[in-house]
């Protein structure tokens, strides 16, 4: 392969890195309280409003190792603070990233002591990075036109005229911006990615 073959070929690559960074949002649990025990139960809650979890998302669990831990459960042990039939291991290492793999409720809770009870517990909903935020509206139902009277002295009085009754059976469209990267997302991988670049470029010429 000569030197254009070679760039052509890197720049590809290039383009397929750069789609799959941007299309990964990395959020901080937390941000500054980390996990740990919240100073209120709904710290965590307030922490996931707003905020738009989709699939390939990753969660950073800031903790230190042997004060606490993360696990996924299903809503029942959520709700009891529990850790019967977990999803997975325990990570009892701190940090920990967790790449959000499916879509639907995700709930995770410390195991340490009285942590949950006291709010250390975080419930997020996952959506599907394919699938809009907001609802489609219905399209309108086609209107018949008018067909004008052959006896009608004025046929342009009997254009068909469009209907300005609403749908009122479709849900309204609304605009929901899309998601914005956390504080910690992906402005370092593209960073890299400029600078893997470079460095092959360097090479092939």
């Amino acid at each position: 392969m000569d030197r254009v073959s070679y760039l052509i070929l890197f720049c590809a690559i290039f383009g397929i890195l750069m789609h799959s960074a941007a299309a990964q949002n990395v959020y901080v649990v937390g941000d500054g309280l980390g996990w740990s025990v919240p100073p209120n139960s709904s710290s965590y809650a307030n922490w996931a409003s707003g905020k738009t979890f989709t699939v390939g998302d990753i969660l950073v669990f800031n903790f230190l190792t042997n004060q606490h831990d993360v696990i996924r459960v299903p809503q029942a042990s959520y709700d009891a603070c529990t850790q019967d039939n977990a999803i997975g291991s325990i990570i009892t290492v701190g940090p920990a990233n967790i790449t959000l793999d499916s879509t639907g409720n995700h709930y995770y809770i410390c195991t340490f002591g009285r942590h949950c009870q006291s709010g250390q517990k975080l419930s997020i909903t996952v959506g599907s990075s394919n699938t809009p935020g907001a609802p489609q509206a219905n399209p309108a139902p086609p209107t018949t036109p008018t067909t004008p009277s052959p006896a009608s002295p004025q046929p342009d009085n009997c254009a068909p005229t469009p209907s300005t009754t609403p749908n009122a059976g479709g849900p309204t469209a609304t605009m929901t911006p899309p998601p914005q990267p956390d504080s910690a997302s992906t402005s370092l991988a593209g960073g890299f990615l400029l600078a893997l670049l470079s460095a092959g470029i360097a090479l092939i010429f």
